[in-house]
């Protein structure tokens, strides 16, 4: 086998892919064993974010409907319902949850990612991605408000023109409000992230390239905005 280029090859293909899966599997399954996966409750009493708080001022009378005052055991059942729309819909499929360490992603929405983002419930099975159609939303979390959101999931094009994403009227009733989905989505989105320790990380000031003359700007002005920088 060693004899010939193609038996080199395979034999140097099967060993990269078995370290590969040490260190990408088996080492980290090592450090964080011992760690305990939280809860969506758990997640939910580190803080609600102020735009769940905000879907309750806005439509009181859904929002009593569907989960009565924004307490943490609703936010927990809005979040864990949430992802579960997020995956139901493929919405995976066009926007990842994981900053990788190619292509400057880190300027455009923050740190590569780390492994303890992805230790609790709501990350099982991580939802890596398959494309990078849209922006990443590992750390969506307050970059645009519920209005925003609530026009992008009834009518994408509205928000922006270039869109390839398609419309999700099922997820709003008959008066175009956000039905239980819509604003369990709404709330999930808007987490994403905010439960980490040193979030937001995309508002912290970020260097000018040297010799520029030009003020520092956040990480959030650099790139993430619309589907459009994707």
């Amino acid at each position: 086998m060693f004899e010939t280029k193609s038996g080199v090859v395979g034999i140097a293909g099967l060993f990269f892919f078995v370290f590969a899966f040490i260190v990408m599997g088996a080492l980290p399954w090592t450090i964080y064993k011992d760690q305990p996966e939280l809860t969506a409750l758990q997640l939910a009493e580190k803080g609600i974010p102020h735009e769940f708080v905000d879907l309750a001022e806005r439509f009181p009378q859904q929002f009593r409907e569907y989960y009565g005052e924004p307490t943490t055991e609703a936010f927990a059942e809005a979040i864990t319902l949430g992802r579960d729309v997020f995956v139901g819909e493929a919405c995976w499929h066009c926007h990842s949850q994981f900053v990788r360490p190619v292509s400057r992603e880190d300027i455009r929405w923050g740190p590569i990612a780390h492994a303890r983002e992805y230790n609790n419930e709501l990350q099982r099975p991580v939802l890596f991605g398959t494309r990078r159609v849209g922006p990443d939303l590992s750390r969506e979390a307050g970059r645009k408000s519920n209005d925003w959101h609530i026009a992008h999931f009834y009518k994408p094009t509205n928000v922006v023109p270039s869109s390839v994403m398609p419309s999700y009227p099922w997820l709003f009733d008959e008066h175009r409000v956000p039905n239980k989905k819509g604003m369990a989505i709404i709330a999930y989105v808007q987490w994403l992230g905010s439960w980490l320790d040193v979030y937001p990380d995309y508002e912290k000031p970020a260097k000018s390239a040297p010799g520029s003359t030009d003020e520092p700007t956040s990480v959030a002005e650099q790139g993430h905005d619309t589907e459009e920088n994707a």
